[in-house]
């Protein structure tokens, strides 16, 4: 009689194996090698093909698992029969219940005992999941490929700074292709001074953008902006690096860097590049102890030649003159147009008084021959005021200031006539005291009040905003324009109290015509550079909009580039706290300084106003088209609101409105109004529209 307790260990023994079985994910079977039939599954197992774990027991394995597979399987089981340490590794794809695809690994193996094959196993696992990653993956990476072979940036894979892959955008970029590529170092490529700021980025992993230079097969310097990411594998780390060519920006940014600091009718320098130059040259006479001239040259009645002929006439007779002072002074003198009618020559190499003036009867006698301007004959005059280093000034601004005094001098005693500046000139000194204490009393007095200039939208008329300007009603002399001011007190401390009430009174006026039913529209007012750098701007914009009751939006603060560019950090500081109120931020006059997209990157600007001596000279000067163009362009791919101020005429209009500008100011609209003024003018202006 068996034992019953050991009957009952194996039963038990059982229970747990199969127990184990079913719990597998995997699904599993036995076949006799003699029969061919199931002697055990699992339920996964029994399942999978359509039994029960008691139905599949006895069954022949090909009437389990159907003709398909068994066509797959049975010459295995015949060869296995021969050689019983065979393994079969198979996979298959099947539909399950719901229709959808699986992908099934099977592995048949052979069990055998002391040499004779007793039966099969078959191991069954569900690898769908495995194969999706899979095909994602190669999805992924022949998205990338597509990706890497279109785009126009250069992209480059390396490992510990050898390059391992790149796209065709590369090879097109450094001139060799891939298979010279890869395996190379990549620094191989960078030009000798730029090697050190990239090897540190690469061992650094740093991913934020720089500005660098890869050298072309040819020799060619190629600027590149490079950004570079690392990824991360189980044993190494890889770099991708993207490289876009910087030579058409760098190109469009050399021709706008020209163009802003070049008068765009003669080609000279203008007053903003006149005082750089003029910087470094004082610079270079201080280190020498030598000296220097500078001479203020005005055309006598330059008006009359454009009243009485044309002032296409008057532009010619500019760029002849502007070519006859260039060639009349020596290659390292500085020849520059800073207004209308307005040169300064600058003669930097320690000229003496008596070579100063041999210099000024040549020139005069070059700049008085005879024009022929569209068939006319024109003989002009000049007057001519000299100054010099260093008994003269010792700053690019005294000593401008002096040869214009000395220029006035020459001209009040009558044509053709030069002068020194003396400290007899200095008269003039006093006119300036009083003219401070006047502006002094004009703050106290109330002496200051303000027009409003509308801003429109070009494309439908409809009013976007007003600029507010200040003007001085002077006791004497009437209505005077912020030109002939503003200057004066900004170099007299006080343009701060000018500032502040021109920030209030307009704050408090677009409140009130916002309670008198008028349209909710923005007010812009100019603060000066002495403004930011030595108040506490945020404060009092703060306080002129708790005190007047007006809402941030509606309040836009314009800036010049050169305040932007001389105020360092604390002014984008500054900014971004004023941007934080909800206050609108505009650079006022852009394109006439130092035009950069860092700081338009680094600012949080809203809008940029194109100069109006840009605007003047359209449609009919190709280099101001440029310029507008490029402004428009650039400021629409940043996103900013583009105004042109000076429109005076529908060709002007017609040309900026195709260029894709958004908003206008100037006398084609409307000259700016008094409160009054301007309140009817929105009244009739909104009438109209609706009418439209």
């Amino acid at each position: 009689m068996p034992d019953t307790s050991t009957a009952q260990q194996a039963r038990d023994e059982d229970a747990i194996l199969r127990l184990v079985a079913d719990t597998a994910p995997a699904m599993l079977a036995y076949f006799d090698a003699e029969t061919r039939a199931c002697r055990f599954a699992n339920a996964r197992y029994a399942e999978h093909f359509g039994h029960t774990m008691q139905s599949i027991v006895g069954m022949d394995v090909r009437d389990v698992v159907g003709e398909p597979i068994w066509t797959q399987i049975e010459p295995y089981l015949n060869s296995v029969a021969v050689d019983s340490t065979q393994t079969l590794r198979y996979t298959r794809q099947v539909e399950n219940e719901i229709g959808r695809l699986q992908h099934i690994e099977a592995v048949l193996r052979p069990h055998e005992e002391k040499g004779v094959l007793k039966g099969v196993v078959a191991l069954m696992t569900d690898v769908s999941h495995h194969h999706l990653a899979t095909q994602q993956i190669r999805d992924s990476e022949e998205r990338m490929r597509k990706f890497a072979a279109i785009t126009t940036e250069a992209i480059v894979l390396h490992r510990d700074g050898v390059i391992m892959d790149g796209n065709d955008a590369l090879s097109r970029l450094v001139g060799y292709s891939l298979d010279e590529l890869r395996g190379t170092p990549v620094l191989d490529y960078v030009a000798p001074e730029a090697r050190l700021r990239a090897l540190q980025n690469m061992r650094s992993e740093r991913e934020d953008r720089l500005e660098s230079v890869v050298v072309h097969k040819n020799g060619q310097l190629v600027p590149v902006e490079i950004e570079a990411s690392t990824m991360p594998g189980e044993k190494d780390r890889h770099r991708i690096v993207l490289l876009r060519d910087l030579t058409a920006n760098l190109q469009t940014r050399q021709r706008m860097d020209y163009l802003t600091q070049h008068d765009l009718l003669t080609h000279l320098p203008n007053r903003a590049r006149l005082n750089h130059l003029l910087a470094d040259a004082i610079a270079r006479a201080a280190g020498e102890q030598s000296r220097l001239a500078v001479l203020s040259l005005d055309l006598d009645q330059f008006k009359s030649v454009n009243d009485s002929l044309s002032h296409q006439a008057g532009d010619l007779l500019l760029c002849e003159l502007a070519q006859r002072l260039r060639s009349t002074v020596g290659t390292q003198d500085i020849v520059a147009r800073t207004g209308s009618d307005d040169f300064v020559i600058v003669l930097p190499d320690n000229p003496s008084l008596l070579e100063t003036e041999a210099l000024l009867a040549r020139l005069r006698a070059t700049a008085e021959a005879p024009y022929l301007i569209e068939g006319t004959q024109l003989v002009i005059s000049v007057s001519v005021g000299v100054a010099m280093y260093p008994k003269d000034g010792k700053c690019p601004a005294s000593l401008l200031s002096n040869a214009e005094a000395a220029m006035q001098m020459a001209k009040s005693r009558g044509r053709s006539f030069s002068q020194f500046y003396t400290p007899a000139l200095e008269s003039r000194a006093t006119r300036m005291l009083m003219q401070e204490q006047m502006l002094r009393n004009a703050v106290e007095r109330g002496e200051f009040e303000l027009h409003y200039q509308p801003q429109t939208l070009m494309q439908t008329g409809e009013l976007a905003g007003f600029e507010a300007l200040v003007r001085w009603r002077h006791p004497h002399r009437g209505l005077v324009s912020p030109d002939e001011f503003i200057g004066f007190a900004e170099n007299r401390g006080l343009i701060a109290a000018v500032d502040r009430w021109v920030l209030n009174q307009a704050c408090r006026q677009a409140h009130a015509w916002q309670q008198q039913g008028f349209p909710a529209i923005p007010v812009a007012v100019n603060l000066s550079a002495q403004e930011f750098r030595q108040r506490d701007v945020v404060k009092e914009v703060a306080q002129a909009l708790a005190d007047t009751g007006l809402e941030a939006c509606y309040l836009h603060i314009e800036v010049t580039e050169t305040t932007l560019m001389l105020s360092g950090n604390q002014m984008q500081q500054t900014l971004h706290a004023l941007k934080a109120l909800g206050v609108g931020l505009a650079i006022d006059d852009f394109g006439t300084g130092y035009s950069s997209l860092a700081y338009l990157r680094k600012h949080p600007i809203d809008r940029l106003k194109i100069d109006r001596s840009f605007v003047t000279d359209l449609p009919h000067n190709p280099d101001a088209a440029a310029i507008v163009n490029a402004i428009v362009q650039m400021g629409q791919s940043l996103h900013l609101e583009i105004l042109a101020e000076g429109v005076e005429s529908t060709e002007q209009l017609d040309m900026l409105r195709e260029m894709g500008c958004a908003m206008m100011q100037g006398f084609l609209v409307s000259a700016p109004l008094p409160a009054e003024q301007a309140s009817a003018w929105m009244s009739q202006h909104c009438q109209l529209l609706q009418r439209q």
